[in-house]
């Protein structure tokens, strides 16, 4: 395949990704939606666990974001949740935290995470975490 063809199968590939936002702050929703809007990206945005474990059945990303501390379910309880599910198993689930603690790091690979991101992230680790695990999953 020429570099040609693999940039544009390439852009085919992040016009097609669905990813899901899941934080209980409606700025870091808006600003990760309207950075990976930008990209081509498809985003389903839920405030809590709940909400989102229905509209994971509903819309099958193919990249989770999930912020750890909310409110009823919160980031782990999701997580693992959804990576006991056979169907979303091997979806790559990135935690979204305010800590950097390095048992909170643990904690998360413990439940089935495949990255943690610090919050306030930057336009290129959000965008840098996508293509490195939308790349994982074709590949």
């Amino acid at each position: 395949m020429s570099t040609a063809a693999a940039g544009a199968a390439s852009d085919k590939a992040s016009a097609l990704a669905k990813i899901m936002v899941i934080d209980d702050s409606q700025t870091i929703r808006k600003t990760a939606e309207t950075l990976l809007v930008k990209e081509g990206y498809a985003v389903i945005t839920a405030a809590d666990g709940f909400e989102a474990l229905a509209k994971v059945a509903d819309h099958e990303p193919d990249l989770i974001f999930i912020d750890i501390m909310m409110p009823r379910l919160d980031g782990y309880q999701a997580c693992a949740l959804i990576k006991n599910n056979a169907r979303y198993a091997r979806t790559p689930v990135i935690m979204l935290s305010s800590k950097d603690g390095l048992f909170d790091r643990a904690r998360g690979r413990i439940v089935g995470s495949d990255e943690y991101l610090t919050k306030p992230f930057t336009k290129d680790e959000l965008i840098g975490a996508v293509r490195a695990h939308l790349g994982k999953k074709a590949g």
